[in-house]
């Protein structure tokens, strides 16, 4: 027993000595507790994005109160062309399309933030049977005045699985490039392999190029992996440009693989290079919609987001793999992720030192 409790407390102090091991068991944690229940706790349900076509005799018949209801759940935008607001709801900057056809009020909407269409379908439907009753109350015996009819934008065939792939895959590329390079680059350096290489009859680059190949193949085997999955077991069917998914699994590795051998330059051991790699990675899926739409979180998380380049990798694939766009909707993503990656990589290289200290 006395054995037992001088190990116990050598392993205690150990661990409080270590800061990198408190602050992954106790401080990280408490981030995400924080973000959670602090930040995203409060969000309330956001205003859906509606575009109207036209005029509606909908909301023409809207009580005052139902019409205060109708603006506070919505931020309408109008446009006199149905083909335009389809588009903005297939390409995600809009949640419905209303239009009104006779006494049917059409709503075509976008399933990729399936809650957000749920909230938004029931709200519609409410509205539409709330003036129904108000109608029939002052108007004792007449027909029922207003119907709704909902339509998806999107294929029919699309699952949900279509919606989840995306980010699940970006999340998943974007973990493995920056451990990868993080966890070589420290482990090198900590072997004094990364000498040992220098002295070498090979060139430098001739290496780097080996670990970046490396790196850039198991990116598509992990996506040749998801989509298989996907298609055998999901029934997951690609639309648009999905091919297009393929340019941009390979700069989003180059770009976290940046991040990683930033992650490298700054620790001195593998485990620490590791849990720095984790700590910029983790966070940027929570706010970059690899889990979860942020639709409903404050403004300025939503500013950050949009610098974050998982969100842009996140996006152009939803857009290609999903939303039937074509080749260019990737072609601005590819730029961003290229940028972001030279910068990074630059910095890395300021920072990077041959040895441990």
């Amino acid at each position: 027993m006395r054995a037992f409790s001088a190990i116990a407390a050598a392993i205690v102090r150990g661990f409080v000595r270590d800061r990198a091991s408190l602050f992954f068991a106790i401080v990280f944690p408490l981030m995400f507790l924080v973000f959670f229940g602090g930040v995203l706790s409060d969000r309330g349900q956001p205003a859906a994005e509606l575009v109207q076509v036209g005029d509606l005799a909908l909301l023409e018949s809207l009580s005052p109160e139902a019409r205060e209801a109708f603006d506070a759940a919505f931020d309408v935008r109008r446009v006199e062309d149905l083909d335009t607001a389809l588009e903005e709801v297939r390409s995600g900057d809009a949640d419905v399309a209303l239009r009104q056809d006779g006494d049917t009020l059409v709503a075509h909407y976008t399933q990729t933030d399936q809650v957000q269409a749920a909230v938004t379908q029931a709200t519609l439907r409410a509205l539409v049977d709330g003036t129904n009753v108000a109608l029939l109350a002052q108007e004792a015996g007449s027909p029922v005045p207003f119907a709704l009819d909902v339509e998806r934008v999107e294929d029919e065939s699309l699952t949900v699985i279509q919606f989840v792939t995306p980010g699940l895959l970006g999340w998943a590329i974007a973990t493995s490039a920056a451990i990868g390079a993080a966890a070589t680059l420290q482990g090198w350096r900590q072997t004094k392999l990364m000498r040992r290489l220098q002295l070498a009859p090979v060139r430098t680059r001739t290496i780097v190029s080996a670990r970046v190949v490396v790196t850039l193949g198991i990116a598509l085997v992990q996506t040749a992996i998801f989509l298989g999955v996907g298609m055998a077991f999901f029934g997951l069917s690609l639309t648009g440009a999905w091919w297009m998914a393929v340019p941009l699994v390979l700069v989003g590795t180059l770009c976290f693989m940046a991040l990683g051998l930033l992650a490298g330059a700054l620790t001195t051991t593998a485990e620490a290079a590791v849990n720095a790699a984790n700590f910029m990675v983790l966070p940027m899926a929570f706010l970059s919609g690899s889990f979860f739409s942020l639709d409903g979180a404050p403004r300025w998380l939503q500013a950050v987001s949009d610098l974050m380049p998982l969100k842009h990798l996140n996006e152009g694939m939803l857009d290609v793999m999903v939303r039937g766009e074509g080749p260019a909707a990737a072609l601005p993503v590819l730029g961003i992720l290229a940028g972001f990656a030279l910068v990074v990589t630059l910095v890395a290289a300021k920072l990077f030192r041959w040895d441990s200290v």
